[in-house]
Order: C-alpha cells, then sequence, then structure tokens
C-alpha cells in the first residue's frame, strides 16, 4: 500500500509541475511538426484559420491554376 501511495504522490506531482509550467509559460500546447503531412495524408477539409505553411502551398497552387 506504500508503494502505490507513493506512486500517487509522485504522479500528482508531476501533473502539477507540468501545470505550472504550462501555466507560466504562456504558450500554448502544439501537435508535433508535420502531422498528417508526414505521413501522405492532408486535409482537404478546408481550416478556419490555415498555418503559414497551409496558406504558401494553397497560393502555390492557385499561381500554378492560373498559370495553366
Amino acid at each position: 500500500m506504500n508503494t502505490f501511495l507513493l506512486t500517487l504522490v509522485i504522479v500528482g506531482v508531476v501533473i502539477a509541475a507540468m501545470a505550472i509550467g504550462v501555466i507560466f509559460g504562456r504558450k500554448p500546447i502544439a501537435g508535433s511538426c508535420g502531422g498528417l503531412g508526414a505521413v501522405g495524408l492532408s486535409c482537404d477539409g478546408g481550416c478556419a484559420k490555415p498555418c503559414p505553411d497551409r496558406l504558401a502551398r494553397m497560393k502555390a497552387e492557385a499561381e500554378e491554376a492560373r498559370q495553366h
């Protein structure tokens, strides 16, 4: 029972430390680099606010479509 309680306290302290780090860091938790594009998938459903890389790809595709 002592081992369980010690483990529970340690896990609680680690979770609290991560929460404090997020609160004081003021940086939102973000996904990893690449996302679905890294595995060859693309979200064509459209985003309310596309990332800069997606905007650049969209502009390049529009330019290419206009030239053809």
